[in-house]
């Protein structure tokens, strides 16, 4: 009975998973239906006046790009793609209205308003199509670690019971490609992938389900080289150094309201310093806007960990750290090369310590310069026991591993709704 509906769901996803689909459908009612609503349309001796025109073609370009930058978005883990939509879109007109007032473009604000608010809502709908259009199954080849993939919970998964692929449907095929598989599981996956069926090592689904990288040798893992991009590191140098130039003028004004609000919620100074393990494996000393009232060096472990409701927090400091603001400081870490604005999350010298005792390949981390948010903190939130940095560690491979500005598009799209949110704050 359930092998029945594989095709009609296949049928499903490959029709509402389309480019041409998405586009048209984007295009159709988030642009031209609220146009032809607002204004008549013209005949076929008349024009659309200028301003209109304009704005048509700027928000076909922000629904395009949209589109374009959420299907890429939705390779990496995580089926929420509908939290990147609002982020993405807002980014996307805001760099029309950009473009608009320096070169003096002639603009409809009316059609830009309502054809944001209807792309919103049409892009909102594709994604409820996505949800009802569940993804075809996977079958696994048993032998090695691949019946790992089964504990996905949003990876549907059968066990093969025979070597064959004779009366399978047009669907994914698992296995533990490095195992010693019988021979005609081994023939099996040749014929599969003669046939022109997608064939997975179980880690590749593995790591897109959950976004860590689990690593047991250095040698033995699938990073290729150990040192990540440096041609997109430059790049990425770059970028930090243009957003802090922008987002100074509006960090300024925020800061010193935060500061006056610390002076006069308790004693103490407004900034809070720690020595910190950071790019390469080097030292230095982080500035955040002061939310205890007690503060360390970095070099007490006890201290170093923030628990739940820890009653050193002040009630300044638990805002502070709810919306992220007592991060704002670090802007200066970054335009001194020790921080980036995306990166795995610098760890206090004592906590760094311990955890290269306690976890193998810890240290692996500080190949790349740290971060003000990172995967680890947007996935999993504040951590503070063992069991949980190996977790955190798994999210850092992760993020190493497919070091991109698509990955940091993403990270960045999901810090506005752990800002908004408070998530993983402590």
């Amino acid at each position: 009975m359930l092998l029945t509906k594989i095709p009609h769901l296949a049928t499903g996803r490959q029709f509402f998973h389309s480019l041409r689909f998405e586009l048209a459908f984007v295009l159709v009612c988030g642009v031209f239906l609220p146009s032809a609503i607002i204004f008549d349309v013209p005949t076929i001796d008349q024009q659309y006046p200028l301003g209109l025109r304009n704005s048509l073609v700027g928000a076909s370009a922000c629904a395009i790009a949209m589109t374009l930058m959420l299907r890429r978005l939705r390779l990496y883990p995580g089926t929420a793609v509908a939290r990147s939509i609002l982020p993405v879109l807002f980014s996307c007109f805001a760099a029309l209205l950009s473009v608009v007032a320096i070169l003096r473009i002639e603009y409809s604000s009316r059609i830009l308003f309502f054809s944001f608010v209807a792309t919103l809502a049409a892009r909102y709908a594709i994604e409820t199509l996505h949800i009802r259009a569940k993804g075809v199954l996977y079958y696994v080849v048993p032998g090695g670690r691949a019946a790992v993939v089964h504990k996905l919970a949003n990876t549907p998964t059968i066990p093969m019971t025979s070597p064959s692929i004779s009366g399978l449907p047009g669907c994914a095929i698992i296995a533990d490609l490095h195992a010693d598989l019988a021979p005609e599981w081994e023939r099996l996956l040749a014929e599969a992938a003669i046939a022109g069926k997608p064939v997975y090592h179980y880690k590749q689904v593995w790591e897109a389900q959950t976004g860590k990288v689990q690593i047991d040798h250095l040698s033995e893992n699938s990073f290729g080289a150990l040192v990540p991009s440096l041609a997109y590191q430059k790049i990425k140098r770059a970028v930090d150094l243009l957003v802090c130039a922008l987002a100074l003028p509006f960090a300024l004004p925020v800061m010193c309201v935060c500061a006056a609000l610390i002076k006069k919620d308790s004693a103490g100074p407004v900034f809070f310093r720690q020595r910190r393990v950071g790019f390469r494996g080097k030292v230095f000393q982080v500035v955040k806007f002061r939310t205890m009232t007690v503060t360390h060096d970095g070099g007490d472990r006890d201290c170093s960990v923030t628990q739940t409701d820890d009653h050193r927090i002040t009630k300044v400091g638990r805002f502070l750290r709810s919306t992220r603001l007592d991060e704002l400081p670090q802007i200066c870490n970054i335009l001194r090369g020790e921080m980036s604005w995306i990166g795995p999350r610098p760890e206090a010298v004592s906590l760094s310590s311990w955890y290269e005792l306690e976890i193998p390949f810890y240290r692996y981390r500080h190949i790349v310069r740290p971060g003000i948010s990172g995967w680890a903190q947007v996935n999993q939130g504040h951590v503070s026991s063992l069991d949980e940095i190996d977790d955190k560690l798994q999210y850092d491979f992760y993020y190493i591993k497919n070091l991109s500005y698509w990955l940091d598009i993403l990270i960045a799209a999901r810090t506005v709704r752990v800002v908004l949110t408070g998530f993983g704050a402590k």
